[in-house]
């Protein structure tokens, strides 16, 4: 490798001996069947080794793919090629009068790496990125191309896949009529006396509702609510609504979030909370997120909240999002209405790490799975557990890449032998 490759946070350097950006289907399935190792490299959004190949594999980029987004308008789907990010496929999508029903905080994300480690937006009806899939292509181990769609008993484990099956070429996704939606913001929900009732209450009186706190006091110093033109509104009286712009990360400009104050909008500038010509987030910063059932919200808050000026210490700022129930085998949100409390610390691992794993004790009653693509410290064989469909992944791994081509130190960890 004749150039540093880092994550977008900066925190891992990949040993990778090449890094290859293939501009051909036909360049990437030669590529892969001449590799003994392969791991591709999405946006680079993840805060974890998931994408190191280790220093006798290669990494690959499929960045340099032409760009493929062909909608059809009749069936209300569009075919994406895997390294197109959501910014540009919301924008093509939505000058055919379409819609995503749903997307991520940032818009700056790739599609196949969002769907493969599980990544969502907010909604207690919306379910992760990956519920959108209907049909995968990847080029397996030997360069072959496969296709798996939902008529497909291996489907449930296709998408959000870990890159452990091959390298996503590009997929199909679902659509539905575009819609627009208001940002309204609310300021000082307290945590005293959210009992389960209130908290589902909350987190349903909009299309998408994320709460965010930095954990110095009890409660959420913001909430967004996020409403749909199209769907009857309700009053929000938990709250007083927020006088200024606001950014969920403490002194950052809110110039870089999208249009709030109640201005309707394209579904696609107002889901995500970062406009897509702006730094997401703080930039500088690590990231943890679990993803738990919904019924032990408010103990899992409160569980936080006791251990809050350890968190405080290095944190920016903690959204808290619900996610509907998936069947992706591998999905943080398998088989289960998720709550999902996500940390965005400081840039500083040596600090970060143990506050995670005193998080991650404070959690562990509660079933927590973390984002795959996050900082965790759960161990491997505590995850296995935590995954039902885990065998039939590891199977389903085992028959498309029998020479484990594509499971790299990360992959080997959570499927085990």
């Amino acid at each position: 490798m004749t150039e540093t490759i880092t994550n977008w946070a900066g925190n891992i350097t990949y040993t990778a001996k090449e890094l290859h950006r293939p501009y051909s289907l036909d360049a990437i399935r030669a590529l892969v069947a001449g590799s003994e190792r392969v791991r591709v490299l999405g946006s680079g959004h993840s805060f974890n080794g998931i994408a190191e190949p280790g220093p006798e594999g290669v990494l690959l980029s499929i960045a340099g793919l032409p760009p493929v987004i062909d909608v059809d308008r009749t069936a209300r789907t569009v075919r994406v090629s895997g390294g197109v990010r959501y910014a540009e496929l919301a924008r093509a999508v939505d000058a055919h009068g379409l819609a995503l029903p749903n997307m991520a905080s940032l818009p700056h994300i790739s599609v196949a790496g969002s769907v493969a480690t599980g990544t969502h937006g907010s909604g207690v009806g919306n379910g992760a990125l990956a519920t959108s899939v209907r049909e995968v292509e990847l080029v397996t181990g030997d360069g072959s191309v496969v296709v798996v769609g939902r008529d497909d008993e291996r489907f449930g484990g296709a998408v959000t896949s870990l890159g452990a099956l091959g390298v996503v070429t590009a997929l199909t996704l679902d659509l539905e009529p575009s819609f627009d939606v208001e940002q309204h913001l609310f300021t000082e929900l307290p945590l005293d006396g959210l009992d389960f009732a209130a908290f589902e209450t909350v987190m349903a009186s909009a299309y998408s509702v994320s709460l965010f706190t930095d954990w110095r006091a009890p409660g959420f110093r913001q909430v967004w609510l996020k409403r749909r033109t199209d769907q009857p509104s309700a009053d929000f009286p938990w709250a007083a609504p927020a006088t200024e712009k606001l950014h969920p990360v403490p002194g950052m400009p809110a110039v870089n979030c999208t249009e709030q104050f109640g201005v309707p909008g394209p579904w696609h500038q107002r889901l995500p909370h970062f406009r897509a010509e702006f730094t997401p987030s703080s930039g500088a910063e690590l990231q943890s997120e679990y993803l738990l059932p919904r019924r032990y919200a408010v103990d899992a808050l409160h569980a936080v909240d006791g251990i809050r000026q350890t968190v405080a210490s290095v944190l920016q700022t903690c959204e808290v999002r619900t996610v509907a129930a998936d069947e992706q085998w591998l999905s943080p949100s398998y088989g289960r209405d998720t709550v999902a409390l996500h940390f965005t610390w400081i840039e500083d691992t040596a600090a970060v790490l143990p506050v995670v794993r005193r998080l991650e004790s404070a959690l562990d009653a509660f079933e927590p799975r973390p984002h795959w693509g996050k900082v965790f410290a759960v161990p491997a064989e505590v995850l296995r557990g935590r995954y039902p469909r885990l065998a039939d992944f590891r199977a389903l791994a085992r028959e498309l890449d029998p020479g484990r081509k594509f499971a790299n130190a990360f992959v080997q960890g959570i499927l085990g032998a």
